[in-house]
């Protein structure tokens, strides 16, 4: 099963969005986007050359794009609001959470170059505290998706879901792994079976803790591998089943390790089934300035890390 997951080419997350966002313009004609001057950023050129009237510039001014969004669900549209992850939550908030969450509007909030994968824009803009403070509104669900056929499909699921989405993805280009037709929204999906540890990965970090799974069984280690695009709703089932039969855990993430999957993990095991758990995530720190390789090596999140981490783990249970 594990030989079903080969790299098959590189594109950006992002370009998974434009391509799922054209697909929509021409299957659903009640979707519409709004972006906030980032047009090519967001790769949504093609959506918005072949339906011109069903676009809204809302310029540097995402408070607004938020309460238009809202607005437009209210009349029974689709609305994709599309920005930089840091704009489309920290600076936004009491926009989402009293005119989007509050009132459980059918809004899409598309956040394009999140964590430390951004690079050389530096900290102000790689935000590590996205996954946290959308997941604890009520209402939100939570979507990492982890390279560019995740990414295109999560866009058109998120079209069919009532209810407001956060949709979290990246800017470099990113190896293309996942087959086509595997997504379904608060599905786990388990990549790999195995019987020694867990690890769990969303976003990049799937790619990453892929290729560690890979050395590690090279060393004798049992794997399982599951992929957790969806922060919220976690795949509790999926997850305890898991631990059930590992009783470890490794959680992958390119996010802060206050409020993210991890957390999730960690409580969803407090209440069933404690566990010994590791943490790959930055560690209440912001980044700085790099490319994506240097700045998840530096910042703890590597393959390297990774296997260290799940070495660590074996030794407590």
């Amino acid at each position: 099963m594990f030989d079903d997951y080969q790299v098959t080419g590189k594109k950006g997350t992002r370009d998974g969005f434009g391509a799922g966002m054209a697909e929509l313009g021409r299957s659903n004609d009640q979707v519409v986007a709004l972006c906030a001057d980032l047009i090519g950023s967001l790769k949504i050129q093609k959506f918005i050359e072949e339906n011109p009237k069903r676009f809204f510039q809302a310029g540097i001014a995402e408070a607004n794009m938020m309460s238009m969004s809202a607005g437009l669900a209210t009349a029974g549209k689709i609305p994709f609001a599309t920005t930089f992850a840091n704009f489309a939550t920290g600076r936004v908030y009491d926009q989402i959470r009293q005119s989007i969450a509050y009132s459980d509007k059918n809004v899409k909030i598309c956040a394009s170059h999140a964590g430390l994968t951004l690079g050389e824009d530096g900290a102000t803009h790689q935000i590590l505290e996205d996954i946290g403070l959308m997941k604890m509104l009520p209402h939100m669900t939570v979507i990492n998706p982890c390279d560019y056929n995740q990414t295109k499909e999560a866009t058109i699921a998120i079209a069919d879901h009532h209810g407001p989405v956060y949709l979290r993805f990246g800017r470099p280009g990113w190896p293309i792994f996942m087959p086509e037709g595997s997504f379904k929204i608060g599905k786990a999906i388990t990549m790999k079976e195995g019987s020694d540890v867990t690890i769990l990965a969303t976003g990049h970090m799937v790619y990453y803790a892929m290729e560690a799974t890979r050395t590690l069984e090279a060393k004798g280690i049992s794997v399982e591998l599951i992929n957790i695009h969806t922060i919220k709703p976690l795949d509790d089932e999926a997850i305890l089943k898991s631990l059930t039969k590992t009783k470890c855990v490794v959680t992958c993430e390119e996010h802060q390790r206050n409020g993210g999957l991890g957390d999730s993990v960690a409580q969803l095991m407090s209440m069933h089934n404690p566990t010994p758990q590791e943490y790959i995530a930055v560690n209440d720190s912001f980044g700085e300035s790099g490319s994506p390789a240097q700045l998840l090596d530096k910042y703890g999140l590597g393959i390297k890390d990774i296997i260290a981490a799940t070495e660590r783990v074996l030794k407590r249970k």
